[in-house]
């Protein structure tokens, strides 16, 4: 693999200069190291951290030192108080603790926190010192858009999930609560707070939050709990904000096909709701149980004729649901049998059962079969996972382990 691939021309030679004349040593730069006695204070007290999981003896590792070190020598300079933001780094090797905690799985990776607490999405982005840097400055934007008056309600994107802050007092614990809140989820929903007279017809009864669900006519969700409670006030936003039934993009993909866990997902025409909302329904209704066993998403068909040509669909054939075990796909017999009772819920107690596969090699399972019906092996050719490909790539990464597949 070539450096300049991997790094941007402008920061190539200052790379390639550390590394040929041995200047470079991993102790350079304001990097915090962290242990197992140190992690939890540096994080908890740290309003944003960058922490850099690593082995030294990984190449992509190595490449990646110098520049995080100069991001992080930046982005100092601009947030001079160390509460505000921490870069840090964890040798994996010595504290492997750690990253089993994290549960990391290919070196380098850039994990975000939080206050402590640890983002979903990690930072995925170039390797450069100005994408780093950045990246950290786009995670210091405060995410709550502050309202001038009531009448912006009205002009809201309502193809957004929104969620509404009103209250009498900018300096108190419910908007400081609202805020941690926000920035958690601030790639989730759009957030707003209105304060004061402006708020006060929202305040009858009290500071308040509403979260305004995708649609025109979709009616306003009240949060009823204590708003100074985060634990309570995150679960509630996190509900509303993170959808049963997520987009897959190429944007994403990467992160969720880390997630390990298989995908069902929804082929449908940008401007087909309808079908999504049945899905959605459908999902919700049979499924809620296997929320973690089994990742439901849905996918727009002209982004991805790819997976469809595997599967032998074409975005014409939309709607068409199937499942991508990350070894092979498996499709849904017909997107109108999603009606049917328990069927979506049965196809996907195939794929762990192993029936499935099976049936993919062997033919129909006998105790499916018409009594007196002879079986006979049918041979097969099973589609290949196509979103397996979409995984980290080891040009990009070393990866430590596979994964477990159906």
């Amino acid at each position: 693999m070539k450096l300049s691939s991997f790094i941007p021309a402008s920061e190539l030679h200052y790379f390639t200069l550390l590394l040929v004349t041995g200047l470079y040593t991993p102790g350079r730069g304001e990097i915090t190291s962290l242990d197992t006695g140190n992690i939890d204070d540096i994080l908890n007290n740290a309003g944003v951290a960058l922490v850099n999981f690593y082995a030294d003896w990984c190449r992509f590792s190595q490449m990646l030192h110098p520049i995080f070190e100069e991001a992080s020598n930046i982005v100092r300079e601009e947030y001079p108080d160390p509460t505000q933001v921490v870069f840090a780094r964890v040798d994996c090797d010595q504290h492997s603790d750690i990253a089993q905690r994290y549960r990391i799985s290919k070196y380098p990776t850039l994990k975000l926190f939080r206050n402590g607490m640890m983002m979903k999405r990690e930072y995925r982005g170039q390797r450069s010192v100005t994408a780093i840097a950045d990246f950290i400055r786009q995670q210091k934007v405060d995410p709550i858009k502050e309202m001038e008056n009531l009448e912006e309600t009205s002009t809201l994107d309502r193809s957004k999930r929104t969620i509404i802050g009103y209250f009498e007092q900018k300096d108190t614990d419910n908007y400081r609560t609202y805020e941690k809140v926000a920035n958690i989820l601030r790639d989730d929903c759009v957030f707003l707070a209105a304060f004061g007279a402006i708020s006060r017809p929202e305040r009858f009864s009290g500071d308040n939050i509403i979260y305004k669900p995708i649609g025109e006519n979709a009616p306003d969700m009240v949060y009823m709990g204590s708003l100074i409670n985060f634990d309570l006030s995150y679960a509630w936003a996190q509900d509303k904000c993170v959808p049963l039934v997520r987009e897959i993009t190429f944007e994403n993909g990467e992160e969720l096909t880390e997630e390990g866990i298989p995908f069902l997902i929804l082929f449908h025409q940008k401007d087909d709701t309808e079908s999504l909302e049945k899905f959605q329904h459908e999902v919700a209704r049979q499924l809620i149980g296997e929320k973690g066993s089994i990742n439901f998403l849905h996918a727009d068909c002209d982004k991805f004729r790819h997976p469809l040509l595997h599967i032998q669909k074409t975005p014409s054939d939309c709607p068409i649901i199937a499942i991508d075990s990350f070894r092979h796909m498996y499709v849904f017999p017909e997107f109108s049998d999603l009606a049917v009772p328990g069927k979506l819920r049965q196809f996907v107690l195939d794929l762990h059962s192993g029936k499935l596969h099976r049936e993919f090699h062997h033919g129909p399972d006998p105790t499916d079969s018409t009594p007196g019906q002879e079986i006979g092996e049918v041979a097969s050719n099973p589609p290949e996972s196509s979103f397996q490909k979409l995984a980290p790539s080891d040009t990009r990464y070393t990866i430590l382990r596979d994964r477990d597949e159906l």
